[in-house]
């Protein structure tokens, strides 16, 4: 399971690690936030200890969403040294979200 980022976690835990981020901000009303979900989990499992995977409900969370300019859901944010380096809104492969974050550890 993805990690649960929160507006007041997100800091520690996306823009001060020292590994590649990827960040799904989503809702429970989401549709295509449900198809996302188990990938982003998926992914958690298979990069754990080589980059952070977490989870940002944009309801609970209006701060941070408001901060990145979240319009759309899904949005993935892909971070690195506390920096956005690459996203994705929509829905994608899980091939697009591994690709994007193996491109962070190059």
């Amino acid at each position: 399971m993805a990690i649960e980022l929160t507006d007041a976690n997100f800091e520690e835990l996306v823009l001060k690690s020292d590994k590649p981020v990827l960040v799904d901000f989503w809702a429970e009303w989401c549709g295509p936030c449900r198809m996302v979900g188990p990938v982003v989990d998926e992914i958690h499992t298979e990069y754990e200890g080589k980059a952070v995977v977490g989870k940002v409900n944009v309801d609970h969370n209006p701060e941070i969403s408001a901060k990145y300019g979240i319009r759309n859901i899904p949005t993935v944010l892909f971070f690195k040294n506390g920096e956005i380096v690459d996203k994705q809104v929509g829905a994608a492969a899980k091939s697009a979200y591994a690709g994007k974050l193996d491109a962070q550890m190059a």
